[in-house]
């Protein structure tokens, strides 16, 4: 299995026959909207996608969606739906993100309602878990979404956790099931209004505790109201002494992982 961290959550995972891109943000970098009033209305994205990105995503087979609605450009902008339109990539979501997906054009493949015991999926199986993105006032008016559990035979367990805050059902999840690969964000994100509606650096680092398998952290130094960066997440997994276990890719950056090297 191969993880290429592009930019902010979009990654794009090359497994099988299959390279699989995850929530794609594909904007020019200041294309989008600004997050926070308490960064002079920085606009965003605050970086240009990595050099080769083009052609990492002529690769492409399939396209998976964690949550896109209420305005969350950053996992599903205009540019990504225009790219993923244009090339009829099957794009796999929820039930309930499915007609907004399918209101603008896009090749939607939905899950079925009922992702608990697993759903075929490229061959192998795929589950969901419900995301918390907040709590209080902020969370009732985020888009809360999925993480997904692939399972492919022959590959490592993955875990896109989606955008979160350590919940105990995450919590559970982990331990219950100890994917051999989670990606999980790490950006502390916030608005000028309320707490964190992602893990933090701590929250990341409970996170790995937890799991026995080998954890990427994403969602860094992308978006201006993430303000959690490579070298704090570092730091924090060189002081937890999980450095081996927590990885943290730049930009364009390819990690390999082997199923009977995880774990």
């Amino acid at each position: 299995m191969h993880i290429t961290q592009l930019r902010n959550a979009t990654i794009i995972v090359r497994v099988g026959a299959y390279t699989i891109l995850v929530d794609p943000m594909l904007a020019s970098r200041g294309a989008l909207p600004p997050l926070r009033l308490a960064d002079g209305m920085r606009r965003n994205p605050v970086v240009e996608l990595p050099e080769g990105a083009d052609a990492l995503l002529d690769t492409v087979t399939h396209c998976l969606i964690t949550h896109c609605q209420k305005g969350h450009f950053d996992h599903l902008d205009r540019a990504g739906k225009k790219w993923l339109r244009e090339r009829q990539i099957p794009v796999i979501c929820t039930p309930h993100d499915a007609g907004h997906l399918r209101k603008r054009g896009l090749n939607v493949q939905a899950l079925e309602a009922n992702h608990a015991d697993g759903l075929p999926f490229l061959g192998g199986t795929i589950r969901t878990l419900r995301c918390t993105h907040g709590l209080g006032l902020i969370g009732r008016l985020m888009e809360h979404g999925v993480g997904y559990l692939i399972d492919l035979p022959g590959e490592p367990s993955l875990f896109l956790a989606g955008d979160t805050i350590l919940t105990a059902p995450l919590r559970d999840f982990i331990v219950l099931h100890q994917p051999d690969v989670s990606v999980v964000p790490a950006g502390g994100a916030r608005f000028d209004l309320g707490a964190e509606i992602l893990m933090d650096a701590a929250g990341v680092i409970e996170l790995t505790r937890l799991a026995r398998g080998m954890v990427v952290a994403n969602h860094l130094e992308a978006l201006s109201h993430c303000p959690v960066s490579r070298e704090d997440m570092n730091e924090a997994a060189r002081a937890a002494g999980l450095l081996p276990r927590l990885r943290i890719p730049r930009d364009g950056e390819t990690l390999v992982f082997h199923a009977h090297a995880c774990g």
